[in-house]
């Protein structure tokens, strides 16, 4: 098939650095390629692919330096070209979650997919899929689709992982015992909670996080002071090739998120790499964690 895959521009394909959305786009793209499929993936231009490269703009949103930037307006650029290239593909497979190309595919809804990787309960977001209800969808959990209900929706689809980059790590090691934290330092991820779980478990607790513009004020103001670089150790942001070592290395991933999580890649990773996922009940956490087998869902510390 002539298959295109169609990614947001916040972040390269694969990231550098963090980015959930862009890396599972990642993974289907190499692996479409790699059964012999056409593949076409638009997205930045410092994105790393085998498939066919069209770039949305040079360089991916959050790594770009300059300070007026139109997330917007680099969207719509690439939605354009798209739309110019659409009698190329047999499937045009979009992984935005802000639906802004509805409007220009709705008389071509069918050669379409579209898998939203974000949250569904903003209010804008149901009346505007009410204006373009012949659009497939995919959800990446159950519970991601409670705020659009009624959409058309072709099935729910887990993310996975290659089974060669995550494997667990069996050799001994003289390293204090640690628990883990991945993702992003924001106030419903709650790594205030996770230093305050570490605390009380007397484990020491490391944080692997990216520090996103908004989320500054919150981490300078809460997590910060609670940082001590000995019981609470900030690593920074990790590459892929580095979780590896990071997650299986470590006691226990703590997840205690406070939001409505549509999946959450970094539990399926360290239980990949045969780390229990402890973490909140919120969002598809109890579809993703098998109780007392691969980790736990708790509702209190």
């Amino acid at each position: 098939m002539r298959i295109a895959h169609v990614a947001p521009l916040y972040e390269s394909v694969p990231p550098k650095l963090y980015g959930g959305t862009e890396r599972i786009v990642s993974y289907l793209t190499e692996a479409l390629v790699a059964l012999g499929h056409e593949v076409t993936l638009f997205a930045s231009g410092d994105s790393r692919t085998s498939a066919r490269l069209v770039a949305g703009r040079e360089c991916a949103l959050r790594l770009d330096p300059r300070p007026k930037k139109s997330e917007i307006a680099a969207h719509l650029a690439m939605l354009a070209e798209v739309r110019e290239r659409a009698h190329e593909f047999d499937l045009i497979h979009f992984h935005l979650s802000h639906f802004l190309h509805f409007s220009f595919f709705a008389d071509m809804a069918g050669r379409t997919v579209t898998t939203p990787h974000g949250r569904l309960d903003y209010v804008d977001l149901a009346p505007t899929y009410r204006r373009f209800p012949r659009f497939p969808m995919v959800s990446i959990s159950r519970s991601q689709r409670a705020g659009l209900a009624e959409a058309n929706w072709l099935a729910t689809i887990h993310h996975g992982l290659p089974i060669d980059i995550y494997r667990p790590a069996f050799e001994t090691t003289e390293e204090e015992p640690y628990l883990a934290f991945l993702g992003r330092l924001s106030r419903d991820k709650r790594p205030d909670r996770a230093i305050e779980i570490a605390r009380r478990s007397g484990l020491k607790l490391k944080l692997a996080a990216k520090i996103g513009d908004d989320d500054r004020a919150y981490f300078h103001d809460v997590v910060e002071p609670l940082i001590d670089g000995d019981r609470v150790d900030y690593v920074g942001e990790i590459a892929e090739d580095e979780k590896a070592e990071f997650l299986g290395k470590a006691a226990g991933l703590l997840f205690p998120i406070d939001w409505p999580e549509p999946f959450g890649l970094a539990p399926i990773e360290a239980m990949a790499c045969g780390t229990p996922s402890i973490a909140w009940n919120c969002g598809a956490l109890p579809e993703i964690i098998d109780q007392g087998v691969t980790g736990f869902v708790v509702n209190s510390m």
